[in-house]
């Protein structure tokens, strides 16, 4: 019997291990003949793997949008760069800041292996590198960093059967929506990044907007949708439950934008609506 994992086999921000007990339960009420599951965020595809496990029988469509298969398939290299970053940080205090030569040689150890492979699973050695919750995915992202002595004392163990049996696309979760919205029994699985939280490492823009055409997507569908109480999406959906003929009171508005910094690293816009003085009847 393949292996039933409840957490992804590599750090990835949102995956849904702590949901997992509950999640099999829920899944495990459909009938598995003629259910179709269509992972629309795939993410970690911890979802879609865990569906598949439930009902071997049922067809599961995992969206990897963010090539997490790619990870997993350089779990060995990436096990091999931790291997020599153990032995660079031997000796140091842990939970402590890394500074001078050895993190030269971290960074230099990473761009050998850049160069060399062409690829480096940046988010996993985040994990073990930088202050606990952040990730980075690129070399340069990695350089404006402050690296702590959190280094994974294990090898990742190699996930060659996590996604067995699942059909992988890759494309916006619309194009999955169309594709499969008029398809009888289909369940659509919707984890899409969280109102209010850091996206950075998705490769995706992800505004208000995204959120609001995505409950409009699922209209008239059968589905399980993850958010969290700092997204405020419930809040929003129950406001416009109860004021349905409101509209958008921006929509005659005219905009100004600034560009404003607070600091070295802090950006934001300041944005000014308004309407247009010349149409509202009160011009000077």
């Amino acid at each position: 019997m393949a292996k039933l994992h409840l957490s992804a086999p590599l750090p990835f921000v949102g995956q849904k291990r702590m949901f997992a007990s509950r999640f099999i339960d829920i899944v495990s009420q459909y009938h598995p003949s003629g259910t179709v599951f269509v992972d629309l965020f795939g993410g970690s595809g911890l979802l879609s793997h865990i569906a598949k496990r439930c009902h071997p029988e049922a067809r599961v469509i995992y969206n990897d949008f963010d090539n997490y298969r790619q990870r997993i398939d350089n779990i060995p290299k990436t096990n091999n760069l931790l291997k020599q970053i153990r032995e660079i940080v031997s000796g140091l205090p842990r939970h402590k800041a890394i500074k001078g030569a050895p993190r030269d040689k971290f960074l230099a150890l990473l761009e050998a292996e850049e160069a060399a492979a062409g690829y480096v699973d940046y988010i996993t050695l985040s994990a073990s590198l930088l202050f606990s919750g952040k990730y980075r995915t690129s070399l340069d992202g990695m350089r404006r960093e402050m690296f702590y002595n959190t280094v994974r004392k294990s090898n990742y163990a190699p996930a060659t059967d996590y996604l067995d049996g699942l059909e992988i696309a890759s494309c916006d979760y619309k194009v999955l929506v169309d594709r499969f919205k008029n398809v009888p029994g289909v369940v659509f699985l919707v984890d899409p990044p969280y109102l209010s939280t850091d996206v950075g490492i998705y490769r995706m823009y992800w505004g208000l907007s995204d959120y609001l055409d995505v409950l409009s997507a699922l209209s008239g569908q059968d589905f399980i949708y993850f958010t969290s109480d700092k997204s405020q999406i419930m809040e929003l959906c129950e406001w416009m439950g109860r004021n349905p003929a409101i509209g958008n009171p921006f929509a005659r508005c005219k905009k100004t934008e600034f560009n404003a910094c607070l600091n070295y690293n802090s950006r934001y816009t300041d944005i000014m609506l308004y309407t247009d003085p010349e149409t509202s009847g009160v011009a000077a």
